[in-house]
């Protein structure tokens, strides 16, 4: 992998990974802003904007994007995350040009193409994705009520990217232009090309259609702290499931920090198959559950460890929480065994590998390291991290960051027709 990355005078930054192993491209457009730049009662914007942007631009018309790319037989989408918005194609690569009009287009000739018209339907598909993944989804409204426990009202991870259905009501197309101009911006963007394509010839497009976009203000910094807990977080909400199932969020260090990285391995050794602790104890063991499973997000403000285990049939969700506890301090006594941790490695760098070689996937992974920590060429030296990582360490990680004092428990409980929470300090 041949990397060149460079600035654009307006501030944009770009990244080119030329690789013929296949008659494709693909484009990768970051906007540094997700909802973790967003503020209460203005909640949502971001990942409205991921709608807005597929609605036409001065010389595209409302949804044309997806027309033109189709056509050609690419393909495409958006999505949206707390700290950032993407938009991706993946072209055959001799329509290279094609996908670099259109997101130029949208960069540089959004605002006279909005209307009152375009922004209300585009709210109102939000809103129905709301209902539907969210508020009437079996277990769909957990993450937003776990987010809600374990950060403070006024941390921007306290909501989900998709917003609060008031909020999303209260928006005015004012609001949208407003966010537009301040984030939607050359100097606050990556652009990365990942594919079949000759690097001179990209440079040339790229000026062509790209640069003389202005410059703008920057946007602000983020530079809110996250506050301790001071204590473990307790919610139990009841909704329209048929069985229990218990949530659980510990944090951790942000994304690309030593620490994040022997969590996401510690991860592995504690749900990540058969041979893992959680899964091989609750469910097999002691037949306690149906299913847990943990994960990390890549996110750039602090980070997140969250559990999830799924009740069977008339067990108590209580007994899910102690068999957890139960693994989690064996594992912090008795330390992690070594096969334990090269198993753990082996899925993590499979995992990795499996990402570098989609032409689509690998983009949006030298976009992420361009944005959070300002050089794509991380990529490379990303996993290498992972062999570094020693059983010790985890076992430390899991000691510190493992706690109750350090977490929020959310149970979700069967009761149809009814969907609360309610919120127990300890």
């Amino acid at each position: 992998m041949h990397l060149e990355r460079y600035t654009l005078d307006n501030g944009l930054r770009v990244v080119l990974d030329e690789d013929h192993a296949a008659p494709l491209v693909a484009i990768n457009l970051w906007y540094h802003v997700g909802s973790k730049n967003e503020r209460p009662g203005r909640t949502g914007f971001a990942h409205l904007f991921e709608h807005m942007l597929f609605s036409g631009s001065q010389h595209v018309g409302n949804n044309e994007h997806f027309r033109h790319v189709q056509s050609v037989g690419g393909t495409l989408n958006g999505s949206t995350t707390f700290d950032r918005t993407n938009y991706y194609e993946t072209l055959p690569s001799h329509h290279l040009e094609l996908g670099l009009w259109l997101e130029s287009d949208r960069q540089g000739f959004f605002l006279p193409a909005i209307t009152q018209e375009k922004f209300d339907i585009q709210r109102e598909v939000v809103k129905e994705e709301r209902r539907l993944r969210y508020e009437n989804a079996p277990y769909g409204l957990a993450l937003e009520q776990l987010l809600g426990l374990a950060y403070d009202p006024d941390y921007p991870y306290h909501w989900p990217t998709i917003g609060s259905m008031a909020d999303l009501e209260a928006a005015t197309l004012e609001d949208v232009t407003s966010f537009f101009r301040t984030w939607y911006v050359p100097n606050n963007a990556v652009l990365t090309l990942t594919g079949d394509f000759d690097q001179s010839e990209a440079r040339r497009l790229i000026d062509r259609y790209f640069a003389e976009i202005p410059r703008a203000a920057d946007p602000p910094r983020f530079e809110i702290e996250r506050l301790p807990l001071q204590g473990e977080r307790r919610g139990e909400s009841h909704s329209s499931v048929q069985f229990p199932r218990v949530y659980r969020l510990y944090h951790l260090p942000p994304f690309g920090a030593s620490e994040w990285i022997a969590g996401d391995l510690l991860s592995y050794v504690l749900s990540s198959g058969r041979a893992s602790r959680l899964e091989r104890a609750l469910v097999y063991e002691k037949r306690i559950a149906q299913d847990v499973g943990s994960f990390l997000l890549q996110t750039e403000a602090t980070g997140m460890m969250i559990f999830v285990a799924t009740a069977k049939e008339n067990v108590d969700p209580a007994l899910l929480e102690e068999a957890m506890d139960e693994e989690i301090q064996e594992l912090i006594h008795g330390g992690i065994r070594e096969e334990e941790l090269t198993r753990a490695r082996n899925q993590a760098e499979t995992g990795y590998a499996r990402e570098l070689e989609s032409f689509a996937s690998r983009a949006d992974l030298l976009s992420t390291f361009e944005t959070f920590h300002g050089d794509a060429s991380r990529v490379h030296a990303f996993v290498e991290r992972y062999r570094d990582v020693s059983s010790e360490q985890l076992r430390s990680l899991a000691e510190r960051c493992l706690r109750a004092e350090n977490r929020a428990t959310l149970r979700v409980m069967p009761q149809p027709g009814l969907a609360t929470v309610g919120v127990v300090a300890q």
